[in-house]
């Protein structure tokens, strides 16, 4: 069965599942640092450290040059070591577990609440062992997960927590931004997060210790710190204490980042407004089962889900999906479980592992959802959504 025989499509052009949202003011922000003495390491990261700092409520930000680095950098902080477990969800994108890897150590999948799509704490309790370092919870969609259950896990158990919040920039979590609650936090600014820096990443905590070692690690784990160095040879003198990394963010990245945080709440509150019209076009739908939100936490909406109920459809997910492409669409798929993917495979992670995660990765499919969309856009969504579904209805 095929659609679309008169090429009778919802929207004669393509619509992004996302995109960035630039504008003069942006523009001119990188101009400026053009044209400055600074390209790089200079006065722009530390002011966008600082802007992110204050808006989450943190002590510390630490920039970096991607939201991957940053992961990588807070496990390296976090001490992850040779054969330490970390636990985390499958229902996310790589990094979220590579970053495990990176410092030797063992992703630990745990399975999500099918309700809510982030990852089960009672799962984690089940899965902690004597060699358990940490937790990185994913606040995935941007629903915070349930971190007052998460945190008292850890403190039973002594564990860090690292919240991979690159969903999540202008959430909150029972009236507490998310950025401000566990040892370390990380956000992301790809393009199509809530604000971008082209690329970038940044790691907040109120840690003093934690803030030193991620500000080194990013550098190659160099410092200039009289304090801290073993010799001191004269003002040029600098010291490599460990195995750091090149991670550092550019003024750059930088200034269009503090440019794009001047204007999160209000992407924010579109990217709200147009969750509830799908809502509302949805609600009580027999095949679409629209996203939960928990009531102890506020989603900042980075990506909008629907999960189908294929068992009244006349064909699978992979029809669908391809059905709305072909009604200028651009859906995506948020994410194939990291467990399934070829690497983890040869690692020894087997399907089966988290049942939930799988059975929800049959079924979801993320529509379009960013502030530059207009209602227009979300009706032409709505609409292809409703066409295709009945197209494909038993």
């Amino acid at each position: 069965m095929t659609l679309n025989k008169n090429n009778n499509i919802v929207r004669k052009e393509y619509l992004p599942y996302a995109r960035q949202n630039i504008d003069d003011e942006d523009i001119e922000s990188v101009i400026q640092v053009l044209t400055s003495d600074y390209l790089t390491t200079g006065p722009a990261v530390a002011e966008f450290e600082r802007a992110v700092a204050d808006y989450v409520g943190s002590t510390y930000a630490v920039a970096f040059s991607n939201g991957t680095a940053a992961l990588h950098g807070a496990c390296f902080a976090a001490g992850i070591a040779d054969g330490d477990e970390v636990i985390t969800t499958p229902m996310t994108f790589a990094a979220s577990a590579n970053c495990v890897l990176y410092q030797r150590g063992k992703p630990v999948f745990a399975d999500i609440n099918p309700e809510t799509y982030n990852i089960d704490p009672e799962n984690i309790r089940s899965l902690i062992t004597e060699k358990t370092k940490a937790i990185i919870p994913v606040h995935f969609t941007g629903q915070p997960a349930e971190m007052d259950v998460i945190q008292q896990i850890a403190k039973d158990y002594d564990l860090l927590v690292i919240e991979d919040a690159a969903h999540a920039l202008g959430a909150t979590y029972r009236d507490q931004k998310i950025g401000s609650i566990s040892d370390m936090t990380m956000f992301s600014f790809h393009p199509v997060k809530h604000i971008t820096s082209g690329e970038g990443g940044m790691i907040t905590t109120d840690s003093k210790a934690l803030y030193e070692k991620l500000i080194q690690f990013r550098s190659h784990g160099i410092t200039r710190d009289a304090d801290k160095m073993i010799e001191d040879h004269g003002p040029w003198y600098y010291e490599m204490q460990f195995l750091g990394f090149n991670y550092r963010m550019t003024d750059i990245q930088a200034a269009l980042g503090t440019s794009q945080l001047k204007k999160l709440d209000h992407f924010v509150a579109r990217r709200r407004k147009y969750t509830s019209t799908y809502n509302e076009a949805f609600q009580g739908h027999d095949i679409i089962q629209t996203p939960v939100q928990n009531e102890s936490g506020e989603s900042s909406w980075h990506l909008y889900v629907i999960r189908l109920d294929l068992e009244k459809l006349t064909v699978d997910r992979k029809e669908v999906f391809e059905a709305l492409i072909k009604e200028n669409i651009g859906v995506n798929v948020h994410y194939i479980p990291v467990h399934l993917l070829p690497y983890y495979s040869g690692l020894g992670y087997q399907k089966g592992i988290c049942p939930q995660a799988e059975k929800l990765y049959e079924e979801i499919i993320t529509l379009p959802l960013f502030p530059a969309m207009t209602e227009d856009d979300v009706n032409d969504v709505i609409t292809a959504v409703n066409r295709v579904i009945d197209q494909y209805r038993r």
